[in-house]
């Protein structure tokens, strides 16, 4: 599978998050799987991909120009695309996986979190999400979520669409327990529906 990991790129943080980043990194790679993230080469985004390379992974690396010309990016990737801004950058993670797992992290990992999470509440995709978070952080978001559903603001399979984890290894059981059958494009549409 090809796995994209959503997670911080703060170098303020505990060493606990890189640690498990770490874990992440060695685990897709022990299971033959290909790492697809934000391209950067700091915090836990580093500590991923190198873990990730250390234990025989390949990984794909999608960043902004703005980031690599401040020479944060991963050039140590197997692949590192550079796109024109943020907005293609989500696009092309999301275009190159078949599942996505979702760290701790900043408000640029919880914006690629409801990307996600939003397209697969609508039927957009069909592709595994979880949320791997030992020490609890997401969970004010999960309330959050939660009240919002019994205001009726979300639809009834908010939850159905995403899955809660604390380990790593229960993390990349589900990320592997659903093959995804993805959304037919225009062209397959259209080339199903010719003749």
């Amino acid at each position: 599978m090809f796995i994209c990991v959503f997670l911080a790129s703060s170098q303020k943080i505990d060493q606990k998050y890189l640690t498990l980043a770490e874990e992440v990194g060695t685990e897709l790679a022990r299971r033959g799987h290909t790492l697809v993230s934000g391209g950067a080469k700091v915090s836990c985004m580093g500590a991923v991909a190198r873990a990730t390379r250390a234990g025989g992974g390949r990984t794909i690396g999608v960043i902004p120009q703005a980031l690599v010309d401040i020479e944060v990016a991963d050039t140590d990737s197997d692949e590192l695309v550079v796109a024109a801004d943020m907005r293609e950058r989500k696009g092309l993670m999301d275009a190159r996986s078949d599942a996505f797992l979702v760290l701790p992290g900043g408000i640029g990992t919880l914006e690629e979190l409801f990307e996600i999470w939003t397209a697969r509440t609508l039927g957009l995709h069909d592709k595994p999400l979880v949320i791997l978070d030992p020490w609890g952080v997401y969970t004010p978001l999960q309330t959050l979520v939660e009240n919002m559903h019994e205001a009726g603001f979300t639809r009834p399979n908010v939850f159905d669409a995403i899955s809660w984890t604390s380990t790593v290894e229960d993390a990349f059981r589900r990320l592997e327990k659903t093959t995804p059958h993805m959304v037919p494009s225009a062209e397959e549409l259209g080339e199903a529906t010719a003749g």
